[in-house]
């Protein structure tokens, strides 16, 4: 390189320079180069497809690394769809940054190539935006939208790089200047604490509970709090209930897991410990009647607007695990346990016990054609047969991920991925890649539904070049849902001889597309060849796609595994 260099190097060099060491996206006009510059600084960067599945892979490596993940998109078009990605952080409060590169300033307006207000269309989906209008200002503004994505409550930022700044250039050594002083200036905030008042006030009402409970959720797993819950659960001998994400934090088999017994849990608790899960739709907004109309909620989140919004019995503002360590030290000083005796931890148990005899004698069964619940027992068992480092779990579609939920084992924290806060279908691959990246040491399994599948599989080319452990399970019924659910009197008007709107061509044969790029394709329909596919592909740990053909009206329970309780 000469002693002049332009917008692209220097991008590249700030985003080497304060950290990032991924990225993700699809080049084009005006961001190839900077990708290239990136790769040539030891940035390693991933090529995708389309821009939502790489800005769904950049929202979860966020959440699994605790570092932003990182989108990069050409301007226009490949802005908008980068936005599922950037929203789909903003609502998991994940951190992420999309970079995009935006038409040439002089021509605003006047219609320019892929023209569009970048600034003003991530408005509604980013927490910060802004704009590197001279080369000069690139190390600033990638400074600050990698630091805005971590703080406070974490979500999407957007970092907009004109054509005109990205053909500027700067002398080597103005740069080394730049990239100094904003590095000096880069402060990082310490985890937010409450008052240590407020911690015994918290304790105090678990103390005089007859029924606590502690729910946590992918809050707490992003903030690393398992160590902290685990000796809070353990010494309080309170039962405890993760959200969907938050399985593994603790053990799902640990003897205080109360995920068997939901219904039970949370209509019956009188204070409830909530750390880093929202009481939003996942958590019926903790009224009744799912919950107590008098149950304490004490509500542990690190964002203030949060805890005013849900108005609950007590607010702890802080980072997880850090309020996790007070309140567990609170207690060291006058602990109290409930003991396996106590009538709630008894009552608890006994629907645990009660409702996982009634699941598993249903899962016991080798149902041919198969149902929802035979394959899945059996992906359950192949998956806890491998131990530790535990794969990570990525689980997409409607029944496949409620069955999912309630069939597979989490054992260790951030080792599942699903659809999340917003129900958001399409994240599949995007979630594989990024666990693959995150995770280097396991193995990665998604488990799918037919329909969450098409939404991403064409990265399956993107796990071959890359490649990638993992391994695509396609819960295969011939549609959303599967098939055609309609009855005759529905099926009328003039196209009434088309597909069902929830229908696909049955018996795809969705093995083949991963061998059209050399990965591994398998095509199972009983026990033995199911267990035979799982056996070969996990221990080969190379991309492998396992379409497992399931009878069509198998899953007309749709999202009814919940209510089983």
């Amino acid at each position: 390189m000469s002693d002049c260099f332009d917008g692209n190097v220097l991008a590249a060099k700030s985003f080497a320079r304060f950290g990032v060491t991924h990225m993700f996206g699809v080049v084009g006009i005006p961001v190839t180069s900077l990708a290239n510059r990136a790769v040539q600084l030891g940035i390693r960067f991933f090529a995708f497809h389309n821009e939502q599945s790489a800005g769904y892979a950049a929202s979860a490596y966020g959440y699994l690394t605790g570092r932003p993940g990182l989108l990069l998109t050409v301007s226009g078009p490949g802005c908008v769809h980068g936005l599922a990605g950037l929203s789909n952080a903003m609502i998991n409060t994940w951190p992420m940054v999309m970079i995009s590169g935006s038409s040439d300033q002089k021509d605003a307006g006047r219609g320019d190539f892929q023209e569009l207000d970048q600034i003003e269309a991530v408005k509604p989906f980013s927490k910060f935006s802004v704009k590197a209008k001279d080369i000069k200002e690139i190390p600033s503004c990638v400074a600050r939208v990698l630091d805005q994505a971590v703080s406070g409550r974490p979500g999407g930022c957007y970092l907009d790089i004109p054509t005109d700044v990205l053909h500027q250039t700067i002398t080597e050594s103005e740069a080394e200047k730049l990239l100094d002083e904003v590095e000096k200036g880069r402060g990082f905030e310490e985890p937010k604490a409450p008052p240590s008042s407020e911690i015994a006030k918290a304790v105090s009402v678990l103390r005089k509970a007859e029924r606590p409970l502690i729910v946590f959720g992918k809050g707490a797993a992003y903030g690393r709090a398992e160590g902290e819950l685990r000796k809070l659960i353990e010494r309080t001998g309170i039962p405890f209930l993760p959200t969907p994400m938050g399985k593994g934090l603790v053990n799902d088999n640990h003897e205080l897991a109360a995920s068997a017994a939901r219904s039970l849990a949370i209509g019956k608790c009188d204070v409830a410990l909530v750390v880093g899960a929202r009481l939003n739709w996942l958590l019926h907004f903790g009224e009744s009647p799912k919950w107590d109309k008098d149950v304490k909620f004490i509500l542990v989140d690190v964002c203030e607007e949060e805890i005013k919004l849900r108005k609950p019995h007590l607010g702890l503002v802080g980072d997880a695990k850090k309020v996790l360590e007070m309140i567990n030290k609170e207690i060291k000083d006058d602990p109290f346990c409930l003991g396996k005796s106590h009538p709630w931890v008894e009552a608890v148990s006994k629907k645990v016990k009660d409702n996982v005899l009634k699941m598993e004698a249903q899962l016991a069964k080798d149902v041919v054609p198969f149902n929802f619940l035979t394959p899945m027992r059996i992906i359950r068992d192949a998956i806890l047969g491998l131990g530790n480092p535990a794969p990570v779990v990525v689980s997409e579609g409607a029944n496949t991920m409620d069955v999912g939920r309630s069939v597979l084992v989490q054992t260790e924290p951030r080792t599942r991925l699903d659809a999340g806060t917003w129900g958001t279908m399409g994240v599949g691959l995007g979630y594989c890649i990024a666990a693959a990246v995150a995770n280097p040491d396991r193995l990665v399994v998604a488990v799918e539904g037919d329909s969450g599948f098409g939404f991403s599989a064409m990265e399956v080319e993107t796990l071959v070049r890359y490649k990638l452990p993992v391994v695509v399970i396609v819960f295969n019924n011939g549609g959303v849902y599967g098939g055609d659910r309609r009855s005759p009197e529905e099926v009328t008007g003039p196209f009434k001889d088309d597909p069902a709107p929830t229908s696909f061509v049955p018996g795809a044969a969705y093995h083949t597309v991963m061998e059209a790029f050399g990965g591994k394709g398998y095509l199972v329909g009983t026990p033995d060849e199911l267990e035979s596919a799982l056996s070969e592909s996990f221990s080969a740990r190379k991309p492998a796609v396992i379409n497992v053909t399931i009878d069509p009206y198998a899953g007309a329970e749709s999202g009814r595994m919940q209510h089983k309780n």
